[in-house]
């Protein structure tokens, strides 16, 4: 068999990373990330009321700038055989483009307006078009949030659209059509310039956009219509057609590639959400449990078809979202490195604002402070009279999205120190993973398994280990530290006809396991125990507290 070579392009929250693969066995020859400029300046975003926007010239740069960077790391021949780039992205993740596909943002009139830039995932702005949705949804005889687990949120697609409307008539009135970014970018790549060429991916359209076979599309006309008259027209500018990622959009255009120093014989791929094409890089099984562990977690299942049964609570199931010719299933949690990250930034608040002028402390806080934490936390022994926490400091994803949700501490007392709060942070991101896995199992769909993927799963010991003490299952970790970016470029070796299946790609390109997490019996008892207490609090707090 000939060796050839393929990008697979990861856009995460922060940066974007991208690896250059060998299809013969997988093999990493370079890797290189871009952390967004703009970003990390906190433009465009306001925390305070939960708007996060990208803008798309940081996912450009960060394209140029990582595939570039690759190609230099290898000597010229490597990248003469490069046959195929995909890429995965974040979702939802939409922005409005203009009949050329352009963002807005990337025109003179909008380069500076966060409703014009992508809306990220995390944008929690639109948690009332969201309850609308869900309402209105009710009213008709075909249940079109059958197939995204039956609540609709304010993560997604349509909640996004509706609430810029809304609020900003500028763009409103200049929109053509949403784009999400896991498609915007492989119609960048091949020289799109008509918005309605667009490919959309199934796994962005199912899982986030409502788009269903059962449907024969999206919901139609009068759905969106009789919702708010402001969607009038939007649902036609989609099309029908949705595509699997193991198809090609086309080629690479005589731009990108003079841009990137490749021939414009490489073939791009059909794009998808960065959890789908991880768990394909973390060589997912049937009925396993793929966690990607980031800042927050996408849970990923697949399973054979025909699949009788429609799972409620969760993020939708797709037929070939994950991989073409089985059911993929997507569930999460809205906060889980956020937890973290927050509770990291709590205490280096301090440090940050009134020793300011100490870098070198600074510093050490930043890299070390959670390590050090997790080393003390681990030397606990967990009690039932220890604080505990609830896991809402974004929301609640899954089991039934409610984005009105908060974060919450229970038994803190005058001897409460931060290596407790810490393990109640963390065994709270536990306790959502089990509700995750309930949810499944409740419902008639077996969890055989749980496989972790990410940095978290691969770096924190104390973390992993108490959540297979939650789950009572063993937890098997991937390799690879970038199993999106794998999992992309084993999708870009199969629109490339180097594999035939993507199947036979994670067998080729797969780089196993190399760790796994098994269940401490002294532990789980006390931590069943102080699940059933996070329940009953939680229920409380959501049915008096929270109830919307």
């Amino acid at each position: 068999m000939n060796e050839y070579y393929v990008v697979g392009v990861d856009y995460g929250t922060d940066s974007v990373r991208s690896v250059l693969v060998s299809t013969k066995d997988g093999r990493e020859l370079a890797s290189s990330v871009f952390h967004y400029p703009r970003w990390k300046k906190g433009l465009y975003n306001n925390p305070s009321v939960n708007q996060f926007r990208q803008h798309p010239l940081d996912y450009l740069d960060g394209l140029q700038e990582t595939i570039k960077s690759c190609l230099a790391a290898v000597v010229p021949e490597i990248a003469a055989q490069v046959v195929a780039i995909s890429v995965d992205t974040t979702g939802s993740t939409p922005v409005a483009v203009n009949k050329a596909g352009t963002p807005l943002s990337l025109t003179a009139d909008f380069a500076e307006n966060p409703n014009a830039m992508f809306i990220l995932w995390k944008d929690h702005t639109a948690t009332r078009e969201a309850k609308e949705i869900n309402d209105h949804a009710a009213t008709f005889d075909t249940d079109y949030l059958k197939y995204v687990g039956g609540v609709y949120s304010s993560e997604w697609f349509w909640s996004k659209i509706l609430r810029t409307y809304r609020v900003d008539a500028a763009v409103r009135e200049a929109t053509y059509t949403w784009v999400e970014h896991c498609d915007w970018i492989p119609f960048v790549l091949t020289g799109g310039n008509d918005a309605d060429a667009i490919k959309r991916s199934v796994c962005a359209a199912g899982h986030k956009g409502l788009w269903s076979e059962a449907f024969n599309g999206y919901p139609p006309s009068d759905f969106f219509e009789s919702l708010d008259s402001l969607l009038t027209g939007q649902v036609e500018r989609l099309g029908k057609d949705t595509y699997a990622s193991n198809t090609a959009v086309g080629n690479l255009s005589q731009e990108w590639a003079a841009n990137l120093g490749l021939s414009t014989n490489v073939v791009v791929g059909v794009g998808a959400f960065d959890c789908h094409m991880g768990a394909v890089g973390g060589q997912i099984e049937p009925y396993y449990l793929s966690k990607v562990m980031g800042t927050s977690t996408c849970d990923i299942l697949v399973a054979p078809k025909p699949l009788d049964i429609t799972v409620k609570g969760i993020c939708g199931q797709v037929d070939g979202s994950v991989i073409p010719g089985m059911i993929g299933l997507e569930a999460g949690q809205s906060a889980f490195g956020d937890a973290y990250a927050w509770f990291k930034n709590i205490l280096t608040w301090p440090l940050k604002n009134l020793f300011a002028d100490d870098a070198q402390l600074l510093q050490d806080a930043e890299d070390k402070l959670l390590i050090k934490l997790s080393a003390q936390a681990a030397q606990v022994k967990p009690d039932i009279t220890h604080p505990f926490s609830i896991d809402w400091l974004n929301g609640r994803r899954t089991p039934y999205a409610n984005q009105n949700l908060k974060g919450a501490f229970f038994d803190v007392n005058i001897s409460t120190d931060a290596v407790l709060l810490y393990r109640a942070v963390v065994e709270s991101t536990c306790f959502g993973a089990k509700k995750i896995v309930e949810c499944f199992v409740d419902q008639g769909i077996p969890v055989k398994g749980i496989i972790g993927l990410g940095g978290v799963a691969r770096k924190s010991t104390f973390i992993m280990q108490m959540m297979a003490d939650v789950l009572q299952m063993p937890i098997k970790i991937h390799s690879s530290e970038q199993t999106c970016a794998l999992g992309a470029a084993m999708f870009a070796a199969v629109v490339a006809g180097v594999h035939p299946s993507v199947e036979d790609a994670m067998v080729a390109m797969g780089q196993g396991f190399d760790m796994i997490y098994e269940p401490n019996p002294e532990t789980v008892k006390i931590y069943a125990d102080r699940y059933a207490k996070y329940n009953k609090t939680a229920a409380h707090l959501e049915q008096n507290l929270y109830h919307v």
